[in-house]
Formats: C-alpha cells, sequence, structure tokens
C-alpha cells in the first residue's frame, strides 16, 4: 500500500495482531477451562445455568429464540452482505472503507473463533438446551462474537457517519444487541457465563483491530488530501492563460483554446466517418447527445448512429463497417454490447472507444475510464490507440464467439441469470449481489480441467470463471493476475466449504482491496500449475487455452450475458486482437506499464481497416 507523506502513516499492519489475539484467547480459555475451573468465580458458573434453566417462562423463551436468531451464522452472512451493499449503493459516494470494515471484522472474529475452538475443548453446560449443540467449543460463544463484530461493526459506521443526536441513539440500539445475544444464549443453555465474556472480548478485540486497521486517521488523511487538491486547483489556474481558456495545443480540432480538445496525434480529419453502436435503454437522449458532441468537438462531423436490438445485441455494425470502412467504431452500451462489437471489430485494425452506458461496465472499470459515457469518451479520444486481447470461447450449444471481460459457469452464471430487471434498473450492479444470496446454498459441480492442452485435472467447485480482466463490481480483484494486454487469460475456481469457508473466502477477497492491483509476476506464477489459496477456497490457472467439461449442465454467462446451460466451455486468447482508444495503457490504470503495452502503441489514428470482419 502507497502511504502520502502529508497524510498520517495508516497501513494494515495492526491486522498482524489478529495471531496475538488468537493465542491470547487460546490462553484465556486454557485457563479457564484448567487451573481457574475450580475457584471462585468460574466453579459457580453451572450453577448459573442451573437457575436460568429453571426460571425459563414462554414470553422469555421466545424472546430468547428472537435473539438468538439474530446471530445465527445465516443471519450474520446475509445481514453483513445486505449492510456491504448498502454501504456501496445508497450514499452518493460510495463508503468502501465502511463496508470492507464491516466485511473485514465479521469475517476475521470467525476466524479467530474457529482457531480458538480448535484448542480449547469445552463441553456446553449441563442444562437442557433449547437449540441444537454445533460440534464446536462452548469457548467462546461464535453467537456473541459474530453480533459484537456485526452490530457493533454498525454502530461505529453510525458514530462516524450519521449526524446529530440521533446516530447517538442508532449506535446505542446497536451495541444493546451483543449483551441480549449472550443473555439469551445463556438462558437457552448453550453457553456459561465465562463463554459469552470470552465472545464479547474477541469480538470486540477484532473491532479494535480491524477499525485501527482501516478507519483510524480516515479523516485526517482526507483532510490532508482536501487541502492539496485546493492548492493543485490554484497552481493549475495561475498557469492558464488571460483570456481564461485552456492553453491550445497544435493539433487541436475544432477553434483554438476550445477545453478537452487536445489529444496526441491530432483530431480526426473531416469527412472520417465513426460508427456509434447505441443501445438505446441504457444510452437514452441525454447522454447520447453529450456523447455526439464529444464526437463533434474532436473532429468526427460524419457520424452513423445505429441502434441495437434483443435479436442484434451489436446492430448493422458489421454491414456498416464493410460498406464505410470508418475510423473508428464507439459503443454506446454495457459489456453485452460491447462484447457484441467487439466481436465483430476484433482483427479489423478498426479501433474501438468505449462510452460505458451499462450495469456493470466491468471493461472500462479495469481500463480505468470514468463511468460518465461522454466523459469516458473524451478521455479514451484524448489518449492512443493500443491493443488488447480478447477470449473466444465455444462450447456444447454455443456458437464460437469473443468475450473482453469474463466467461464462467456456476454460481456466477445463475446469480447472473436470476438478477431481476427491475432491481436493476433501479440498484445497478447491487442487484446482483441480491441474487447471489439465493444461490448460497446450491450445490457445487463436479468438473474437470485442461490447462494449455496438458492434462485433465478432476475438481469440484461451485463456479468458474475465466477472465481477461480481473476486478468486480466494488473494487474486487476475484482474478488479481489478469491483465488485459498479457497475451494470457486467468482461471479462478470457486469451492468454498461451508460457513467458515464463505467466510475465510470473502475475508481473503476483502483483503486484496487494500493490497490494491497485484504485480505482473503473480500471473506468472500460476502458468505451471493451480495455485490454491484463502484455505483452498480459491485455486488459479494461468493460460492461453482452457477446457472446461462439467458432469452436468450447468448456468453460463459470457461478460454478464446469460447462454444456454451447457456442460463444456472452451477458452482462447486472442492477444492484442482489439485496438481500443485509452487515456493510458490497459495495463496501467495506476502507472504500470503491460508487457506489451509500448509495441501497442500507434500514436496516430488507423484511416481503414485492415481487412475485412469475418
Amino acid at each position: 500500500m502507497k502511504r502520502r507523506c502529508d497524510a498520517p502513516a495508516r497501513g494494515t499492519w495492526p491486522v498482524l495482531l489478529l495471531p496475538v489475539q488468537a493465542a491470547l484467547m487460546v490462553g484465556l480459555g486454557v485457563l479457564v477451562t484448567g487451573p481457574a475451573a475450580g475457584h471462585w468465580p468460574f466453579a459457580a458458573e453451572s450453577r448459573a445455568n442451573q437457575d436460568l434453566a429453571e426460571r425459563r417462562a414462554a414470553p422469555v423463551t421466545g424472546v430468547s429464540e428472537w435473539l438468538s436468531a439474530m446471530a445465527a451464522t445465516e443471519t450474520i452472512i446475509g445481514v453483513t452482505l445486505l449492510c456491504i451493499v448498502a454501504l456501496l449503493v445508497l450514499p452518493r459516494v460510495a463508503w468502501r472503507t465502511e463496508a470492507l470494515f464491516l466485511g473485514a471484522s465479521v469475517a476475521a472474529q470467525s476466524a479467530v473463533f474457529v482457531v480458538v475452538t480448535m484448542f480449547v475443548q469445552r463441553p456446553r453446560p449441563a442444562v437442557p438446551r433449547l437449540d441444537g449443540a454445533p460440534p464446536t467449543s462452548s469457548f467462546p460463544s461464535g453467537h456473541v462474537g459474530a453480533s459484537v463484530a456485526l452490530y457493533g461493526g454498525l454502530a461505529v459506521i453510525a458514530l462516524l457517519r450519521m449526524r446529530g443526536p440521533w446516530r447517538y441513539a442508532v449506535s446505542g440500539a446497536l451495541l444493546l444487541v451483543p449483551p441480549a445475544v449472550g443473555m439469551s444464549r445463556m438462558y437457552r443453555g448453550m453457553h456459561f457465563p465465562t463463554d459469552v465474556v470470552g465472545g464479547l472480548l474477541n469480538g470486540a478485540a477484532t473491532l479494535l483491530v480491524m477499525g485501527f486497521a482501516l478507519l483510524y486517521g480516515r479523516e485526517s488523511a482526507k483532510s490532508a488530501k482536501t487541502a492539496k487538491s485546493a492548492a493543485s486547483a490554484g497552481s493549475s489556474e495561475s498557469e492558464e492563460s488571460p483570456s481564461g481558456g485552456g492553453v491550445a495545443t497544435a493539433g487541436s480540432p475544432g477553434p483554438a483554446g476550445s477545453a478537452g480538445s487536445a489529444r496526441p496525434g491530432g483530431g480526426a480529419p473531416a469527412g472520417h466517418t465513426v460508427v456509434v453502436v447505441r443501445h438505446s435503454l441504457g444510452c437514452p437522449d441525454e447522454p447520447a447527445d453529450r456523447v455526439r458532441a464529444v464526437l463533434t468537438a474532436r473532429g468526427y462531423r460524419d457520424q452513423r448512429w445505429i441502434p441495437t436490438s434483443a435479436e442484434r445485441p451489436c446492430g448493422a455494425l458489421a454491414e456498416e463497417i464493410a460498406a464505410s470502412a470508418p475510423a473508428l467504431v464507439v459503443v454506446c452500451g454495457g459489456d453485452g454490447t460491447l462484447r457484441a462489437c467487439a466481436d465483430v471489430v476484433a482483427g479489423t485494425g478498426i479501433p474501438l472507444a468505449v462510452a460505458p452506458c451499462g450495469t456493470g461496465n466491468l471493461l472500462a472499470r479495469n481500463l480505468g475510464l470514468p463511468l460518465d459515457p461522454a466523459g469516458a469518451l473524451d478521455e479514451a479520444l484524448a489518449g492512443e490507440s493500443f491493443g488488447i486481447d480478447v477470449g473466444r470461447v465455444e462450447g456444447d450449444g454455443l456458437a464460437p464467439t469473443r468475450f473482453t471481460v469474463m466467461t464462467g459457469a456456476g454460481f456466477d452464471a445463475a446469480m447472473v441469470r436470476d438478477a431481476s430487471p427491475w432491481l436493476k434498473s433501479r440498484l445497478g450492479w447491487a442487484a446482483y449481489v441480491l441474487s447471489a444470496l439465493r444461490h448460497l446454498g446450491d450445490p457445487g459441480m463436479r468438473l474437470s480441467i485442461r490447462i494449455d492442452g496438458g492434462r485433465r485435472n478432476r475438481r469440484r467447485a461451485r463456479m468458474v470463471v475465466i477472465g481477461n480482466v480481473g476486478t468486480l463490481q466494488g473494487g474486487l480483484p476475484l482474478l488479481p493476475g489478469a491483465r488485459p494486454d498479457s497475451g494470457r487469460l486467468e482461471v479462478v475456481l470457486f469451492d468454498p466449504r461451508g460457513a467458515l469457508g464463505w467466510f475465510t473466502a470473502a475475508g481473503h477477497l476483502a483483503a486484496r482491496i487494500l493490497r490494491g492491483r497485484a504485480p505482473l509476476r503473480q500471473a506468472a506464477s500460476a502458468q505451471a500449475g493451480g495455485r490454491r489459496e484463502a484455505g483452498g477456497a480459491l485455486e488459479y490457472f494461468s493460460a492461453t487455452r482452457v477446457d472446461i467439461r462439467c458432469a452436468v449442465p450447468q448456468p453460463r454467462e459470457i461478460d454478464g450475458d446469460v447462454v444456454a446451460d451447457g456442460t463444456r466451455l472452451t477458452v482462447a486468447v486472442e492477444p492484442g486482437a482489439l485496438r481500443m482508444y485509452l487515456p493510458r495503457a490497459p495495463s496501467a490504470p495506476g502507472g504500470v506499464t503491460g508487457p506489451r503495452a509500448a509495441e501497442g502503441r500507434t500514436g496516430r489514428r488507423p484511416t481503414a481497416p485492415a481487412h475485412q470482419p469475418r
């Protein structure tokens, strides 16, 4: 993680305290169940549980059941995911750090809990129990620890982000939940008092560690960033010409001094044609008008707009290319529209630019483009033409086609297939998260995987994803080794086992958000064979050709478009097949140039296709 010299030094090193926390919790558990077990007050614990069991009453039992359910594993997972989605979607600016803090706290608490129960084997109280006893140790209380991590984490976020006296009321109400859960667990005969105390300590310590790692000093850093931005803006203003216009650049199309019109290699000569493929629902009139204005300012006055349809997701693009040999193709749509256009344009030498108007816009995100359609197009056309890879996929019942982002089978395809169109129109990509909750309990699939013609390996997985780029919505790097100009595809098999597996995988992926993009050498580490991470829940491969065969038909998707269920996916990379205008090298949204970025530059605008599309 990069540190700013003008902001408080704040890294993720406090996470290294989690093993220390686990060791201390193990020591406390061994002490309570060993040398101190026969001494007061520990010797009186059993009597406290017996007193509660003898005083059970129907109304209290009902309340205790409700409180216990609030901290059940399924509830904790579901509420955590919903809260993360809300933190990313509902505010005007996504609260990514707070969402990461909440998810990481719940996952880390669970991991510490599991470690402690491996060393501290404490039986449940010898009283009639109202719940089924899980196989884990009674010390510490997992329900209580999870409730502290979740509801205590929400209380911290409320204190930090809410304004006015309501934040204290909300935070106080949330902080009352864990002690209430602890009382309900003792009442129901599931834990000794020291188990509840242990759960409270474990959850509180996790919040302290994760809060210090992710939230401490954040406001100071934001203030320093704001101050520096203001100083930079003032410096920029002092360098502008007295007339108030920007500095004119040689070769700029349009009137001299017009903002945003300069680009390396000059503007488009008059008469050069641009074909604009427009998804009418994703790109309504207002953004379409702004896209048209950007193209005109860049010198593209001969614009041919073609609409898409369900039957023809790229419209009449192939016919238009054959008829006019355009200098540029612009895609106003989402990843599905972009994929269909790339399938036609790839290999022709005609450059493509994207004005992202879809739900996910994953290619635009991975290439470092803004998600404003006109802004993204303007930045791209101010840059250069680069070659990026595309994948070519085929299978049973699936005609060969290209993709630019990802293809896969299993859990992710089912999630995409069952996402509500109504929710997608209102929540955007968050609708996929809600759809995913419906498929958490789906069975895994048996499959075989062959990498670059090698031997076939048999696996079980919840999903398989093959990607040309690696970052999902919310900045989640599912395929950290994927680069769009590497000449290779990255593969992940996702197979979490049980609640612990899901928590481990979630915590592992959340930690990646903190680390940022993986170094390029990480992709090479998986070329010789699979690389397992997150306790085996994630297995990675890198290849130029991948062959997947499933035992039974599975849901499949290509760049967010659901295709027919099937048993086979055969995917190969086409290196540098698609030329795109981008503000920077495709592997370098943060300034790190990919292996073929330099040789992929043209520095000029191609005026005709190298050959006609297939």
